[in-house]
């Protein structure tokens, strides 16, 4: 089959990618070396993007009630349902939750039927948690959320700042290009401004900790040494009234950092030529975020360091179509293609789509509109590729709020999630390499996605099913499409609609596309038109935005902390986010045994201080609570964490732990201007989580766990594998439950241990391997035994221990996902004489693909030379 040029389906790097599907059904694939956000580089996820193609735990067929049926009579069910609802409470009743994971055309045809014809705004999306305050940051600088920056600006800046961007592992693809920019000039000063210590923090030459959530403080401050006389923009002298009362002590003070920290990074800010500025979830998840964004686009606006080559405010986006969705008025508080509710854009709109019903008011943001519908306000809402019951905050709010709602529609590639347990009507998605459309990544290019892979079962596109549904309830003339491409080509004509540069969204160059060349679309950035026919690399080149006249806008910032302040019962802040090989709620990259294996389960990351003062020792388990709820996670002692400050990640889910949800900590705390919820602080308390056994079972089919059983899933291929904690008789349990099956029992005991093996002609059915702590156990080996039998008593006997036969090295935990290579074989090649990363990468191949792990390389190597140092040669201890 030849190979498709296509888009990766992670994050907003938006990395070109070839795909090919052989004779057998095997997906390779590879960067491509064309496309210009990623020039052939892929991350460890992207290069596991093969790995995920297959139809194991897909949503093949409509579902109503959960029965099979027709794709007929499901969409029948949902329209005479949802008509019913909209008929007796009007459409204020019904909502859309949609995603960033959708395409454009899929976004652009819900937007169109909510908004344009049922006639409310009630449609939102998970960009909301990620993006919306660097919108309203943008809007109110710009008048218009137009990213100004190109990837290629960090190449060509002398600062990058990366503030709150953990990029090492949330955009890696773009953190190796600024790492390579770093190497071919090594003049280029790099800050990183976090209060953690982050692998990003590998290539920086400062490392600002700050307090968490103090972001503005130091932003604000360094305003007061800029030239107001020089600024002549609206609101400038409000924002420098405020700025001048923020001293270089006050700030530090505010900040958590010395005033010399502060003075140097001033002094590096004010003398560099051209600085870059890239900031995401730490800056945009608070309840003061769209300030923040504010405060870091002032200090572009008043140096001038904005619109032209290695300058201005970049902010990185956090899903690959986040972007796309903001484009076609995904958001509730938008219009399409960068409309607002102002008569003459609610005007233009009716005009082009030829409807008199269209929203003429904002609709409900995430947080508000599951609060909404737990008040039974909305009694429908449909629910598009997106996972809402684990990743919205107080996510055991929303879902009670699911589960008494009248009606839950969910469109979906996964056959279980947490929100689909909730559906009453599900429909089947296509999933990425069976999908057709475009994404728009960080930098404003579009990119194609294109498919490679027949569509399975009755799956079927997003704009289908929409489309489908809006015959469903009365309007086939506005959405009698047949193809994608017509969806586009709407799209593109409605952004140049009565524009004439009023907009900063206008790809209306693009509206004339045949079906060749809307197949053929090469990556490209907006605007496209008739001024820009090839796309534009920058904007604000002229300093003139989309507000009146032109003119641009500082805002007056007030540097506020969290909302969540701690207190003596819960004395620490929790910060959460991403983890490098893991995407989301886990519904795609959970799925993928390798990728399971750098962190595998809920790792809480804690200071030594913090870990002395509450009892938690490394790779035990600790419970983590906030007057919301609470999560089991093993302790990662690390002094890359503040004293006070813990880190836990967001992907893990009811599928594949229990109580290993982070949201339902974090409290719907939201920012005022931008409905994004505050997720970086909750306040929290911490204890160490004893259990009587922690241990692992490796089965055929999987088991039930006692409901007092805390466990974690581990992606095993056709072989179920799990991890788990419990004060109960587990050694007993497994014994009774291998006897009801009538198989072969082997097993050891002794003090603080129980292994077991059962057996059924031979055949390998179920491994227990349970200790009073958690147990060493060689999970390759094991997993090999379900396949391919120990032959020998000696083998059976290794089994038995959790060890393959004879001598064979337990690899240690996974550094280098693209290769699978584990911390022990990396320790032993340091004790070997590698002396480099590069060493390293050349002997075991580590750090040589996606550049991933060279951070965790280079800690390895650092540990090395600190324990040669101390005095004692000692080998390094094998873990």
């Amino acid at each position: 089959m030849n190979a498709a040029r296509t888009t990766c389906p992670y994050c907003g790097v938006g990395c070109g990618v070839v795909a090919q599907r052989d004779e057998r059904g095997v997906v390779t694939v590879r960067g491509d070396e064309r496309h210009p956000a990623n020039f052939g580089r892929l991350c460890v996820k992207g290069a596991a993007l093969g790995e995920t193609t297959g139809l194991a735990g897909r949503l093949l067929y409509p579902e109503v009630e959960g029965e099979r049926v027709s794709w007929g009579r499901a969409l029948d069910e949902a329209g005479g349902r949802l008509r019913a609802i909209i008929d007796q409470h009007g459409p204020q009743a019904v909502a859309f939750y949609a995603s960033g994971q959708l395409l454009t055309e899929d976004y652009y045809a819900a937007n169109k039927l909510m908004k344009g014809f049922i006639g409310a705004a009630n449609i939102d999306t998970n960009s909301r948690l990620c993006m919306s305050s660097a919108v309203v940051g943008y809007k109110r600088a710009f008048g218009a959320d137009a990213v100004p920056c190109s990837y290629e600006d960090v190449e060509q800046t002398d600062l990058l700042i990366l503030v709150g961007a953990n990029a090492a592992w949330a955009h890696p693809v773009l953190y190796q290009r600024i790492a390579a920019a770093k190497q071919a000039h090594p003049e280029m000063k790099i800050v990183v401004i976090d209060p953690r210590r982050t692998a990003t923090c590998d290539i920086a030459d400062k490392h600002l900790a700050i307090k968490p959530g103090s972001d503005a403080g130091l932003f604000v401050g360094l305003l007061a040494l800029m030239d107001e006389q020089a600024c002549d923009f609206d609101g400038a002298s409000d924002a420098f009234a405020v700025a001048r009362e923020w001293s270089l002590e006050r700030v530090a003070d505010f900040c958590g950092v010395t005033a010399d920290d502060v003075a140097r990074f001033y002094d590096d800010f004010l003398s560099a030529p051209r600085v870059m500025t890239l900031y995401t979830m730490g800056i945009n998840q608070s309840s003061s975020g769209s300030d923040k964004c504010n405060a870091i686009i002032n200090l572009h606006l008043a140096s001038g360091k904005i619109g032209r080559p290695g300058c201005g405010p970049f902010s990185l986006t956090g899903q690959p179509n986040a972007m796309g969705g903001r484009e076609v008025g995904g958001l509730a508080n938008q219009l399409a293609c960068h409309m607002n509710f102002e008569p003459a854009d609610i005007a233009r709109l009716g005009r082009f789509w030829g409807s008199e019903r269209i929203a003429h008011t904002p609709g409900l943001m995430a947080v508000e509109l599951f609060d909404a519908i737990g008040r039974g306000e909305v009694k429908a809402v449909w629910v598009m590729g997106t996972n809402p019951a684990v990743s919205l905050p107080d996510s055991d709010r929303v879902r009670a709020a699911l589960a008494a709602c009248p009606l839950v529609i969910v469109s979906e590639v996964a056959a279980q999630t947490d929100t689909g347990c909730f559906a009453h009507i599900r429909f089947p998605a296509l999933a990425w390499g069976e999908k057709n459309g475009t994404v728009t990544n960080s930098e404003r290019r579009i990119s194609r996605q294109r498919p490679f892979l027949d569509a399975p079962g009755d799956a079927r596109a997003d704009w289908w099913i929409v489309a489908q549904m809006a015959q469903r309830l009365g309007f086939s003339e506005a959405f009698g499409w047949a193809h994608p491409h017509e969806v586009f080509c709407e799209h593109a004509a409605l952004s140049g609609l009565e524009n004439d540069g009023a907009r900063a969204f206008d790809i209306s160059g693009l509206a004339g596309l045949s079906r060749a060349e809307y197949d053929a679309l090469e990556p490209v950035q907006w605007p496209i038109n008739a001024a820009n026919p090839q796309g534009a690399a920058r904007l604000l080149t002229q300093r003139r935005g989309w507000r009146k006249e032109g003119k641009l806008q500082m805002v007056a910032v007030t540097p506020q902390l969290p909302q969540a302040q701690v207190n003596a019962q819960y004395p620490l802040l929790l910060n959460t986010g991403r983890i490098r090989d893991q995407w989301h709620t886990m519904t795609r990259t959970g799925e993928v045994p390798r990728l399971m294996q750098h962190i595998p389960q809920p790792q809480l990351d804690v200071h030594p201080d913090d870990a002395a003062r509450y009892g938690l020792f490394p790779q035990a388990l600790a419970r983590v609570s906030s007057p919301l709820g609470w999560m089991v996670a093993k302790v990662n002692v690390t002094a890359a964490q503040r004293p006070g400050a813990l880190f836990a990640p967001m992907h893990w889910n009811d599928r594949f732990a229990r109580q290993g949800r982070v949201n339902a900590l974090v409290a719907p705390v939201v920012d005022p201007h931008s409905g994004q919820p505050e997720s970086k602080q909750t306040a929290v308390r911490v204890e160490a989580w004893r259990a009587a056994w922690q241990g692992e079972i490796f089965s055929r089919e999987a088991v039930a766990l006692s409901p007092e059983t805390i466990w974690w899933r581990q992606a095993a291929g056709a072989f179920h594998h799990v991890l788990f904690a419990t004060d109960g008789p587990a050694q007993t349990w497994v014994a009774q439950l291998c006897r009801a099956q009538g198989w072969q029992l082997q097993y050891a005991q002794g003090k603080g241990f129980y292994h077991l093996l059962a057996w059924r002609e031979g055949e390998l059915q179920l491994a227990f391997f349970g200790a009073n702590s958690a147990p060493n156990v060689q999970r390759e080996a094991v997993l090999a035994a379900f396949t391919q039998p120990p032959t020998t008593e000696q083998e059976r006997h290794a089994l038995l221990g959790g060890k393959a036969p004879g001598e064979q090295e337990e690899a240690g935990r996974t550094i280098c996902s693209c290769f699978g290579v584990g911390e022990n074989r990396i320790r032993a090649a340091i004790i070997e004489g590698c002396a480099s990363a590069a060493a390293l990468g050349e002997k075991l191949r580590c750090g040589t693909n996606c550049g991933s792990c060279v951070p965790e390389l280079k800690a390895l190597l650092a540990e090395a030379a600190h324990e040669t140092r101390s005095g004692e040669r000692v080998p390094l201890k094998l873990l």
